[in-house]
């Protein structure tokens, strides 16, 4: 028999509700379990028992009540600033009730623990954090993904059953593939955002669930947005793939994995598969990149600049100071290719419900070096990942990762993206996807989690 603490997000949430498991307990549980396994992988960096017990005294009747979550380093909580996993950050930061922390406390959740994270949010790989580096579940000498690289690895070896990460340019998708789990990056605007230090300037970044599964995600992100998302029937699927570097320019065994998914996700809605063209996808990674950069200079100055902390990274550094360079007209070209993105988006959506491709081109690379080996040749991790994840960002249209195969060991993912406000339609067709494959893939646990499936 399983261990509380390894049932699903919402079973935990039933056994509670139904008098079945003591809350109490399941929190004592978490922490200890924290305790245990979470030095191999450096997915909390902070924990704070009193802090949540007192959370779960005062815990309302919600459709999360009692039940552990993680939340990561972006957010800040009533005790607690957050860091962003920098020694430094311009803007100032300082203890508060993020729309996170309000959202989670008002459905009854407790937070057990704060995520780490990449540096400043910088990378897709996770392996640079002023907290030393997250550890994937699966190989911890492997990348988790990032930026909301401690929210997964926590979820990954069944820490907690859920986590709240931020995704500013594919920083929940990225750390979901890796981990072998589900991750939905909301519709722009959708979802809480308040109390996270660009908020109200960000035009990319917002809060979202990272969970084993499609079901866990719309709980944990019914939460988040405020209100049911509710299930559809999926059926009849129209799925748009496209024949370019982002689906081409990928592993093999990603490619082969992503296709197989995409058959069996047409079988089983009874839908069909189109062909579509997004010439823009190049431009509009630029794009998103210089937008996201040029969004984040209200706080860059010269003095502050040559006084940075000397515990942040070299690289942490010098993109601090790269987005004093950036010339206006680029950002200025970098909207409108926006606007022309969201128009051919527009047009796509009405041939098809979701765009697929990989969410990254191949599994999780070294920490030490995170290079992925490509028919195109060897590229960072970051310069082939932002590929695929990107687009969503930009205009601000809902996506979605889910685990699809496994090469070396490693979890693969698959991307499906919506048209705006339309992100019950990409959880509809997770579940759809889950069905279709036994639920294999979002079943899986890495060593770290399946060496102690009944204990601690």
């Amino acid at each position: 028999m399983s261990a509380p603490l390894d049932l699903s997000l919402r079973a935990q949430a039933a056994a509670i509700a139904a008098s079945e498991v003591d809350p109490a307990d399941l929190l004592e549980a978490a922490l200890a379990r924290i305790d245990g396994r979470n030095p191999a992988i450096n997915a909390v960096v902070e924990t704070f028992p009193e802090r949540s017990r007192e959370m779960l005294a005062a815990a309302p009747t919600g459709p999360l009540h009692g039940v552990p979550v993680v939340i990561k380093d972006e957010w800040p909580l009533p005790w607690r600033a957050q860091r962003f996993g920098a020694a430094d950050m311009l803007a100032k930061t300082a203890p508060g009730e993020s729309g996170p922390y309000r959202a989670l406390r008002d459905a009854g959740a407790v937070i057990v623990g704060v995520g780490n994270m990449h540096e400043l949010g910088s990378s897709s790989t996770g392996n640079v954090s002023v907290y030393g580096p997250a550890r994937n579940p699966w190989n911890p000498e492997r990348c988790p993904g990032g930026s909301s690289s401690g929210p997964a690895a926590a979820v990954a070896a069944r820490l907690v059953a859920g986590a709240v990460g931020a995704d500013g340019v594919g920083s929940m998708r990225y750390p979901a593939t890796y981990c072998g789990l589900t991750g939905l990056k909301p519709t722009f605007g959708r979802s809480a955002m308040e109390g996270h230090h660009m908020a109200g300037v960000s035009t990319t970044i917002v809060s979202g669930p990272l969970c084993a599964d499609a079901a866990d995600c719309r709980l944990l992100g019914s939460v988040l947005y405020g209100h049911d998302l509710r299930a559809g029937d999926g059926s009849g699927l129209r799925i748009g793939v496209i024949e370019n570097e982002v689906s081409e320019d990928v592993a093999p065994e990603v490619r082969g994995a992503c296709e197989a998914a995409i058959e069996e996700l047409r079988q089983a809605t009874g839908g069909e598969v189109r062909k579509i063209e997004l010439p823009e996808l190049p431009a509009a990674t630029l794009a998103t990149v210089l937008i996201a950069n040029s969004e984040s200079l209200g706080n860059v100055t010269p003095e502050r600049l040559n006084n940075l902390h000397p515990e942040l990274s070299p690289l942490g550094r010098g993109l601090l100071k790269y987005r004093l360079m950036l010339p206006a007209v680029a950002t200025v070209k970098a909207h409108q290719v926006r606007t022309m993105a969201r128009q051919r988006l527009a047009e796509v959506f009405e041939e098809v419900d979701v765009i697929a491709w990989p969410t990254v081109p191949a599994v999780a690379p070294p920490l030490e070096a995170p290079l992925v080996e490509l028919p195109s040749g060897t590229l960072t991790a970051d310069a082939a990942n932002v590929r695929g994840g990107a687009l969503a960002n930009l205009t601000g249209i809902p996506a979605i990762s889910v685990p699809v195969g496994s090469s070396e060991g490693l979890p693969i993912g698959l991307q499906l993206q919506a048209a705006w406000g339309r992100d019950e339609v990409l959880l509809d067709a997770a579940e759809a996807l889950e069905s279709a494959n036994g639920r294999r893939w979002v079943e899986a646990v890495p060593p770290l989690a399946a060496a102690e499936q009944t204990g601690a």
